[in-house]
């Protein structure tokens, strides 16, 4: 299968923590459909500690994974906000 873009989208979007609204990530996303996944090397800016737990409420939002061979995290449905 084949690898996503490495320069990807230049849309970024601010990912936050739907419970508490703390800032997650800057991401660059692709598309206009929900957010699943997240590629690692597309967060422009991280602001958690291990990418998976909140850093102000400390809920789980992810789990890291490799899809198409590329390290990423899926996203838990109703976890995180995006805008």
């Amino acid at each position: 299968m084949a690898k996503p873009n490495k320069v990807g989208p230049t849309r970024t979007v601010d990912i936050a923590c739907a419970r508490c609204r703390a800032a997650l990530f800057k991401y660059r996303k692709g598309g206009k459909g929900a957010l699943v996944k997240c590629f690692i090397e597309r967060i422009s800016k991280d602001f958690t500690h291990n990418q998976t737990h909140c850093p102000e409420c400390d809920t789980l939002f992810s789990r890291q994974t490799l899809i198409r061979g590329t390290p990423a995290l899926k996203i838990i449905g109703g976890k995180v906000t995006f805008k």
